[in-house]
């Protein structure tokens, strides 16, 4: 039976029951719908709205249905959506008193209390996720301290880094990201129930005692708002975005390091495909499909806010779009974060190759033009002499490294003899002990502060 049906004098066509149906997806909302049931209920017996009986009543039918869904017991089927099929079940199991449920609340706010309740859940998934990446990146960023490699930039080598670096590098997105999700389930904690359908109720309802009871940290303040409010929607979608944003860049590096031409990482057989026709390949799927998924979840994101831009106050049945998008999306947010953080604790690091890529192609050209900027030189001029220098240097098929100190001076005499040891790239990435840089001592420094961080973050809700 629809719960509105009683003003209708014929039924809807079939093509529109099936247009307007909404149960194969909301059906996932059936246990915060049936806990936010039980605080709408106890707080009617509560404020004296229904009677003790009658509250004790429907909560004992509500977790009696909870009981048979979470068994396997109960289908879900038969009701135009989520919050039809619980109250409908609930008149069978309790009888007629089952109805008085509904007494002071809408579909519109119910429906806006229950999404919200998912969608903090899902918020702290999230969070717990990442949580779990970013520990596996510490633990690659802790073996990476003895280790270096060549740092990038317009992917041309620059400068030799710490390996660990790298890894704090992603540490810090991900942090960012786990502040954002921290930051807008604190906003979004506020509760619609006891809105209505847009207008509040003239029962003598309590919204605290209900808010309290679903861990809200306050009812919305204003009823039109509340039943209409879709902006943790969107900003679950842009948060996710952000994550996937930073997860494809990973991704990117991961396959170009993985790579025969780079040679830095090895990603586990384990995570890992073959080709059906060349026997001798060995493809980064999972990185390349992380990278994949990444427009899908930025296309749920564009679909809300495109959803949402025009609708005018207070509920319209647009809203109905709000749900499918975000469920999709937080199955790939949460599944493409959990294997990587999989996939993280089973790259090898080819310490040899990395060695080997940071020591050529004048990755340490800066320190030679630093070395005289040191001396007095202005840094410019500097930067021109050493310039003349990679170019002599590219002529005649040398390198900073085999340079002679005598070679050097003859570029200038401000050079010597410790110039041989000052390009050396161990020397060169261990030379950059400022805050947040490069030097094995300042990504030992950044990784506690990592760490910190996490805890911190991980304490908050």
């Amino acid at each position: 039976m629809k719960l509105w049906e009683g003003r209708f004098e014929k039924p809807t066509a079939k093509s529109a029951d099936l247009f307007n149906d909404s149960l194969p997806f909301d059906k996932k909302l059936w246990a915060v719908d049936i806990t936010a049931s039980v605080a709408h209920a106890t707080m009617l017996g509560k404020c004296g709205i229904i009677s003790d009986e009658e509250c004790d009543k429907i909560v004992g039918g509500l977790k009696t249905i909870y009981g048979r869904i979470e068994r396997g017991e109960l289908e879900i089927v038969g009701a135009e959506d989520i919050h039809s099929f619980v109250e409908n079940e609930l008149v069978k199991e309790i009888g007629e008193t089952g109805k008085k449920l509904h007494t002071a609340r809408s579909r519109n706010d119910q429906v806006a209390t229950d999404f919200r309740l998912y969608v903090r859940a899902s918020f702290d998934k999230i969070k717990n996720s990442l949580g779990r990446l970013i520990r596996s990146l510490c633990d690659r960023a802790n073996d990476g301290l003895k280790y270096i490699m060549p740092g990038y930039t317009h992917l041309r080598k620059a400068q030799p880094i710490c390996a660990g670096h790298f890894f704090n590098a992603y540490s810090e997105m991900f942090l960012r990201d786990m502040e954002r999700v921290t930051e807008s389930r604190l906003r979004m904690n506020v509760m619609p129930l006891g809105s209505g359908a847009l207008a509040g109720t003239s029962y003598p309802i309590d919204r605290n005692i209900t808010a309290k009871l679903l861990g809200f940290d306050k009812p919305c303040g204003n009823s039109l708002d509340g039943v209409s409010d879709r902006d943790f929607v969107a900003e679950y979608l842009f948060d996710g975005s952000m994550i996937l944003s930073h997860l494809s860049r990973l991704c990117e590096d991961i396959i170009l390091y993985s790579t025969e031409e780079f040679g830095y990482f090895e990603i586990s057989d384990e995570y890992s495909t073959g080709s059906s026709i060349m026997p001798q390949k060995k493809n980064p799927d999972i990185p390349e499909l992380i990278r994949g998924k990444t427009g899908r979840v930025y296309g749920h994101l564009m679909a809300i806010l495109t959803t949402i831009k025009a609708i005018p106050l207070a509920y319209n049945k647009d809203l109905q779009e709000d749900k499918e998008g975000l469920f999709d999306a937080e199955a790939q947010i949460i599944g493409c974060i959990d294997i990587m953080a999989e996939l993280l604790r089973n790259i090898s690091l080819k310490h040899a190759n990395m060695k080997r890529a940071a020591e050529s192609e004048f990755c340490c050209a800066t320190d030679v033009a630093d070395y005289l900027a040191k001396k007095g030189m202005p840094f410019r001029s500097a930067h021109a002499v050493t310039g003349k220098i990679v170019r002599w240097c590219i002529e005649n098929k040398r390198t900073l490294q085999n340079m002679t100190a005598e070679e050097y001076k003859t570029f200038d005499p401000l050079f010597e003899e410790d110039i041989c040891e000052v390009v050396k790239a161990w020397a060169c990435a261990k030379a950059r002990t400022s805050e947040g840089g490069a030097s094995p001592v300042s990504v030992r420094q950044n990784l506690k502060t990592i760490k910190k961080r996490l805890d911190k973050l991980t304490e908050t809700r």
